[in-house]
């Protein structure tokens, strides 16, 4: 997929007001020169989320949630990333590239849906002429309202009712078997894939039509469930079946419930449970997983109580826990023996579904349970099997409380602790505040850094090459780095800025850094950011200044070039008026 050029997003991002973006969907109050408000992204009662209009960036001190208007639309409106460019674009009254468009797009693609939403419409159609078929859906209990909602349809009997009603040209045929509504025999012959089944469309995270899952009427026929093979539109493992709906029917999604067939999902709304999904006859994916918690931050996997189930569970367990980010929660409910989803709402309604979803079992202890099932923690053989289980799992945890708790869960259990030592990360010492106690000196480089991102024009004051690039102090790669990114792209802003290093150890101090307030206003920035620079061209020069004479000491003067003999002399002279401009300006 091409990409987007930087220079047109970093253009979007400055003509977006990212206050006026993000209080149309979270109320903001002004605090000084910022704005804040509740946290849309995890539970709290003050708030901690604050928006700076002069960064158009966003940051929670509580979760840390941070980025720019574009990431917001991603997250809080659960768009991808083209879906939230087009929409930031129509609202700036800018046009995304044609060529990306073109890129991105195979000239078929747009007349798949096409063609896929005309198979929808077809089959809806035949629903209405079915008796056998509505009486299943009434026997189900699934009512007028819900079959309209989910768009649920029927595909008549024979082999090629939906290819003579949409099949008139071999474009449209060859659009049809793109999309995955034709198969193909062993002599060439293409008929419908879909036949004498229900037929509930799957939509993808625009609500356009992707595929479909098909369901018998009888008990004797078979396969029970047929989704739509992987298409170039439809992949499985990244899709769920119901999530358009649930994103219809919240603002905020509360939480999620994973179910595993398309008629538990329509009976857990039809009954009120209007936040349930189900994967697409395929086991729990990573890419599932952090589908889920992007749209919710806590997500309820509703599985069979037998071997099956259990093992099912654990599946999802592997997915869900490299991404039990702080804030962010899963549970597991296990139904008794011959229920499902479906049968049980209608047993006991909503509430009693609800009551069931708050005693599931909670992530932490389905996997100490699962891991120590067959273990005799009495013996120190028992302990030392159950840490070795546990060690590689508990790794995968994103540090954070929820991590550190897990290591002490396993503690406790075994009395050896979970996890190692993270990685340091060098990060420069905090910037003293007034009347506070002393402490030391602050970097030079993360004082330049700080100024950087509170104002990135700074940066097109200076011209590559930086002259203190040479110096050999912690954080002037990344200074010199995120020096050229803005004189690379003019426009950049502060979010943007950070999300250039997102994935790398660097990003977290960076929005740390950039999430601070300094004092003063842009003029005194200016005069600070330009004497910091100087000071650091000036260690440079004492640098190389001591590196020519360790050089001439250790062999002698002929042992410096003529080229070097010079430098040495211009650096010394360089030094002489950084010296004298000094006097002067005291």
């Amino acid at each position: 997929m091409a990409r987007i050029p930087d220079a047109f997003i970093d253009d979007l991002l400055a003509r977006t007001d990212i206050v006026e973006l993000i209080n149309a969907r979270v109320p903001l109050k002004r605090q000084g020169k910022e704005y804040s408000a509740r946290c849309p992204f995890h539970d709290e009662r003050s708030p901690s989320f604050t928006v700076s209009p002069n960064k158009q960036f966003y940051h929670c001190f509580g979760c840390g949630a941070h980025g720019t208007a574009l990431k917001f639309l991603m997250e809080y409106d659960r768009l991808e990333f083209l879906d939230a460019v087009e929409e930031l674009a129509r609202a700036a009254g800018m046009e995304v590239p044609r060529d990306t468009h073109q890129r991105n797009a195979n000239p078929d693609t747009q007349a798949t849906y096409e063609v896929l939403d005309a198979s929808a419409r077809f089959f809806r159609q035949q629903l209405a002429g079915s008796a056998e078929a509505r009486a299943y859906l009434d026997g189900r209990g699934v009512d007028a309202a819900t079959r309209e909602r989910f768009g649920i349809g029927y595909a008549p009997t024979g082999f090629n009712a939906l290819r003579d009603a949409l099949g008139g040209s071999a474009d449209k045929l060859r659009l049809l078997e793109r999309g995955g509504m034709l198969s193909r025999n062993d002599g060439g012959r293409v008929y419908d894939k879909f036949r004498d089944r229900v037929m509930f469309p799957i939509l993808d995270r625009r609500g356009r039509t992707i595929a479909f899952g098909g369901r018998v009427m009888r008990k004797e026929d078979t396969p029970k469930y047929l989704n739509s093979p992987e298409t170039p539109l439809f992949h499985k493992g990244r899709e769920l079946y119901g999530l358009w709906q649930v994103r219809q029917a919240h603002g905020q999604i509360p939480h999620i419930v994973v179910v595993e067939g398309y008629m538990d999902v329509v009976a857990l709304f039809q009954h009120g449970v209007d936040t349930a999904v189900a994967t697409l006859g395929t086991a729990t994916t990573p890419d599932h997983a952090e589908l889920l918690f992007r749209n919710a931050p806590d997500v309820y996997f509703c599985f069979d109580g037998d071997r099956a189930g259990r093992a099912a569970a654990w599946k999802a367990l592997e997915s869900v826990t490299p991404r039990m980010k702080d804030g962010r929660q899963a549970f597991f409910l296990f139904l008794p023996d011959g229920e499902d989803p479906d049968s049980l709402v209608r047993q006991e309604g909503a509430d009693g579904f609800q009551a069931r979803l708050k005693a599931a079992t909670p992530l932490s202890d389905f996997l100490f349970d699962s891991l120590g099932a067959d273990v005799n923690l009495a013996t120190l053989e028992g302990k030392g099997r159950l840490v070795e289980r546990a060690k590689p799992l508990l790794a995968q945890i994103p540090d954070g409380a929820f991590a550190d708790l897990m290591a002490q869960r396993l503690t406790a259990l075994t009395g050896v602790g979970g996890r190692s030592a993270p990685p340091q990360v060098h990060v420069p010492p905090r910037r003293a505040r007034a009347g506070a106690t002393p402490v030391a000196k602050r970097s030079l480089v993360r004082g330049v850094i700080a100024l950087l991102l509170q104002h990135p024009p700074l940066a097109l004051e200076l011209l590559p090459p930086y002259r203190f690039a040479p110096l050999r102090q912690p954080g002037v790669p990344l200074l010199c780095e995120l020096l050229q990114q803005v004189y690379e792209r003019p426009d950049i802003g502060t979010g943007s800025l950070i999300e250039h290093f997102a994935g790398r150890d660097e990003h977290a101090p960076l929005q740390k850094l950039a999430s601070q307030s300094l004092p003063g206003e842009e003029a005194a920035w200016r005069t600070e950011f330009h004497e910091a620079v100087a000071r650091l061209e000036h260690q440079t020069l004492l640098q190389r200044r001591e590196e020519l004479w360790n050089k001439m000491r250790a062999a002698g003067n002929s042992a410096l070039s003529v080229e070097e003999k010079q430098e040495l002399s211009q650096t010394l002279a360089a030094l002489w008026r950084d010296r004298k401009g000094r006097a002067h300006d005291g």
